[in-house]
């Protein structure tokens, strides 16, 4: 299983970490193309003490990776902590209102979008209370398994509920719509909040800067924004002087990069990481 161990890109730890009391801290995982990424906070404290992210391997199935980090990893794998959450990468996904929910048919739901492979994938849901919005999203199924096995009590959901509810804390309650964009591993997350309420979601695949502009215009013109007016907020796995965020600058006249998610704590550790990096795995402190 050595060859599926990922290779690590950054550790960073605090020293007030005690790995001898886990039950103070609670453990945040995202798993996709790409990469993993293992976040620990301080319950008490409120304060972020771990950021770790590790290069996929390819086409090695996300379970096996994860797996085989497990086995040697300090953290991953051990019990006793105060909470567990881990959110998969994917497109396959959908919202919808929380009144129209029947547990039970989640595949159903879901089918409507991607038809599942119920020998390889599971169907899971999320509710998000305070928005009355229910996430419906497949999984890899030995990734599931293993999840569920270890932490048994861990909650699974989808990146875009991490996206979603960090986006959600940060935005006014009476603020224009506005457009917020993640940026992953040949994926794209466009979402559209107003008031506090989202007002769309998806997942774009892209392969050139040319297909990452495209849908993000594109949204923006199905919700009547103005790229020469309208702001647009991006995170991600991007750089500053990178082609992706060059063409975005080029057609977007008010772009900017998003902050990490609000009232949370941020060990010192984290300095030299750039704040608009790794927004989901931080706002996974805000998911129920």
């Amino acid at each position: 299983m050595l060859h599926s161990v990922p290779v690590a890109q950054s550790r960073l730890r605090d020293e007030t970490l005690d790995l001898t009391h886990l039950a103070a801290y609670n453990l945040y995982l995202t798993v996709g193309a790409a990469g993993l990424r293992v976040g620990v906070a301080d319950v008490r404290r409120n304060k972020f003490v771990v950021l770790e992210d590790y290069q996929p391997t390819p086409d090695a199935p996300l379970a096996t990776q994860l797996q085989a980090l497990a086995a040697q990893h300090d953290l991953l794998g051990q019990v006793g902590w105060n909470k567990v959450r881990l959110a998969v990468q994917n497109r396959y996904f959908t919202l919808l209102p929380a009144p129209l929910f029947r547990a039970g048919d989640e595949a159903a739901y879901l089918r409507l979008h991607h038809t599942p492979d119920l020998q390889l994938e599971t169907v899971h849901h999320y509710t998000h209370a305070s928005l009355e919005v229910v996430s419906l999203f497949a999984a890899e199924k030995a990734l599931t398994e293993w999840f569920k096995a270890i932490y048994p009590e861990g909650r699974l959901l989808h990146h875009t509920s991490a996206l979603l509810e960090g986006v959600i804390h940060q935005s006014e309650q009476s603020g224009p719509r506005r457009v917020y964009l993640s940026i992953g591993h040949q994926e794209a997350t466009l979402l559209a909040v107003r008031d506090k309420q989202p007002e769309f979601c998806n997942v774009f695949p892209f392969s050139t800067p040319e297909d990452l502009i495209y849908y993000t215009i594109l949204v923006m013109q199905e919700l009547q924004l103005n790229p020469d007016q309208d702001s647009v907020v991006v995170w991600g796995d991007l750089m500053h002087d990178s082609e992706l965020f060059t063409i975005l600058r080029k057609y977007i006249r008010n772009i900017r990069f998003g902050n990490r998610p609000f009232d949370l704590g941020y060990s010192y550790r984290l300095n030299d990481v750039f704040e608009y990096r790794y927004f989901e795995l931080y706002a996974l402190h805000l998911c129920e």
